[in-house]
């Protein structure tokens, strides 16, 4: 497997994590507004390690955002550069993935 293809599947892996994080940390604040009126020492403390963790997860899911960004950044910037320095082969590669669609949308019909 090819790195720039380790590095597609890291990114969207992250991507995917990143998406369901967002996910838990939407439920669990829903579920701390349901169970606010809930009383008790015991729902009291629960509800604040609730909260911390949710802290905690909220700034490792923006540091994991920013990772890809950064990430994706540097790959559109490694792009740009390589099709600067080799046009004739970046042209080569967009008509030869053009002719393989063409062929596959001519194949399903």
């Amino acid at each position: 497997m090819s790195t720039k293809a380790v590095n597609s599947a890291y990114d969207v892996s992250k991507e995917k994590l990143a998406n369901d994080m967002r996910a838990v940390v939407a439920d669990a604040e829903e579920l701390l507004r349901a169970t606010a009126d809930q009383a008790g020492e015991k729902a009291a403390s629960l509800r604040e390690r609730a909260k911390a963790n949710l802290a905690v997860a909220k700034a490792r899911l923006e540091e994991a955002e920013h990772a890809v960004v950064e990430r994706t950044k540097a790959a559109a910037k490694a792009t740009d550069e390589y099709v600067h320095h080799n046009p004739w082969q970046a042209v080569g590669v967009a008509a030869g993935v053009g002719l393989l669609l063409g062929m596959l949308i001519g194949r399903s019909r």
